[in-house]
């Protein structure tokens, strides 16, 4: 399991630790209270368990959430729950594991643990890497069990229970490449048994497409957060002064901390040619006036669910003639895309639609070879030189969410009500693609909106942001008069 052979990290400026002081160190301590009041969103997950239950009756399964990573010697990454485990349960702590022991009816499930690095042990001090004076009391089995509504147990009776199971020969899937310790030593990869555990991520990304109400309005809440996000952008860009990107960088930063958990992915701030770099994360430029900036950013809310929004904002406060007729582009495509999405709809059906639209847009600013038919010819797809992503992919608790369904429940499939999509295309006019006209050359595109398939259609659910190039000059004009806000404790409780 995740955290055998852990690595204590003692370094070579740690004092020893004699008897006396490692003695003293378990004494005297009063327990402190803590919060086991079930999660508001308890019986959703019980709900999902019990979709996993169904979908592989008899069998053993086992969904670990992952470990620590580490950064530097001593200094750990961030950790962040594998997003498997966080909707079946809801814990955002390393290390566990849950497992679903088959019964006659359905499944029990058992969520192992790490116990509490406590005063008894001495390991809340003594322990750098994970005792509770370092890093904060956390709850024990047993509190976690009333928090969570999931039975619990310690992680140290993992490796009995599955040797239990192997030892009886009974059928068994692993959620694959989240703990090292399970993969090489409790259950190891086998060619055998690699195609049976696929299926199990598979099914998990599948079961989590279509989203409950509780999941939406976590959507919601992301999405929100990231519109006061890029209005704190706004009121930061200064129309007539150059403005480091690292500044616009850290100012949506600020937000994801003070309204969510933090940002969903590395947010993309790129100015004048780096418009045309689609994933630009290093953030080290300088927009300038006269320049368009594109923000590719999202706040991950405090359950983990994440918002991935795209705007591209003119420094000057207005567009160029020649940004602004890419823009256009771009923007009857997302709308072109926006009235196809639909339940029932196929997901290939938006994407040739949004992909069309740009190709006639290309053809009319004379880049594209040929006609547009040749151009979207599946043996050709020439108008990809110049967009090179699809329309969009599914939003959850990951950015790109549900990546492991199959194809035909996903890219080859057809939309339903409840599932939650990202619409963005986009356009990206390298300044050294000879094929582009000059005046065209460093230009870059993408227009993203969060969208809810509805029973009849669609919902943007970051329609607060707006679109057309004409709103976003007023609407950019409106925030710089506002000014840059102050923190308040609403923007805390938010």
């Amino acid at each position: 399991m995740a955290n055998i052979g852990r690595e204590e990290l003692a370094g070579a400026h740690d004092a020893s630790v004699p008897k006396a002081f490692a003695d003293l160190m378990t004494q005297g301590w009063r327990e402190r209270d803590v919060d086991t009041t079930p999660v508001p969103h308890a019986t959703h997950l019980a709900r999902r368990r019990a979709r996993l239950s169904t979908a592989f009756p008899g069998e053993t399964l086992v969904v670990p959430t992952g470990a620590v990573r580490w950064r530097t010697f001593g200094a750990p990454y961030p950790f962040r729950a594998g997003s498997d485990l966080l909707w079946l349960t809801g814990d955002h702590d390393p290390d566990s594991v849950l497992v679903l022991h088959p019964t006659a009816t359905g499944h029990d499930a058992v969520l192992y643990v790490r116990p509490r690095s406590d005063p008894s042990s001495g390991l809340q001090y003594l322990d750098r890497v994970d005792g509770e004076v370092w890093h904060g009391r956390r709850l024990s089995p047993a509190e976690k069990e009333l928090r969570l509504q999931v039975p619990t147990a310690p992680l140290a009776d993992l490796p009995g229970a599955i040797g239990a199971v192997v030892a009886a020969r009974r059928a068994v899937r692993v959620l694959r490449g989240y703990d090292a310790g399970i993969d090489t030593a409790l259950l190891p990869v086998t060619p055998d048994n690699a195609e049976r555990d696929a299926l199990l991520a598979s099914v998990l990304s599948e079961l989590r497409l279509v989203k409950d109400e509780w999941e939406l309005a976590q959507l919601q809440d992301a999405v929100d957060a990231t519109v006061l996000g890029f209005e704190d952008v706004a009121r930061r860009l200064a129309p007539d002064v150059p403005t480091p990107e690292r500044l616009v960088d850290g100012a949506f930063a600020w937000r994801a901390r003070v309204n969510g958990n933090a940002v969903g992915y590395s947010s993309v701030v790129g100015g004048g040619e780096r418009t045309a770099i689609l994933h630009w994360a290093h953030n080290d430029g300088v927009v300038r006036p006269g320049q368009t900036l594109l923000l590719d950013m999202g706040v991950e809310n405090d359950h983990g669910y994440t918002a991935d929004v795209t705007r591209v904002l003119p420094v000057s406060g207005t567009f160029g003639t020649a940004q602004r007729d890419v823009y256009d582009i771009v923007y009857a495509s997302r709308c072109a895309g926006l009235a196809a999405v639909a339940p029932g709809v196929a997901f290939r059906e938006v994407q040739l639609t949004c992909m069309r639209v740009l190709a006639e847009g290309l053809s009319a600013l004379g880049i594209l070879p040929g006609s547009v038919d040749e151009a979207m010819d599946p043996e050709r797809t020439t108008y990809r030189r110049w967009t090179l992503h699809g329309f969009g992919h599914m939003l959850g608790l990951d950015v790109h969410d549900c990546g492991h369904a199959r194809p035909e429940a996903y890219g080859d499939g057809v939309l339903a009500e409840n599932h939650v999509l990202t619409m963005e295309p986009g356009l990206y006019l390298q300044p050294h693609d000879e094929l582009v006209p000059a005046e065209l050359r460093g230009i870059g595109v993408r227009i993203e909106d969060d969208v809810l398939v509805t029973a009849t259609g669609n919902q943007v659910l970051s329609a607060a942001l707006p679109t057309r190039a004409d709103e976003v000059e007023r609407w950019l004009a409106d925030q710089r008069q506002a000014g840059p806000r102050a923190p308040s404790r609403d923007d805390v409780v938010g």
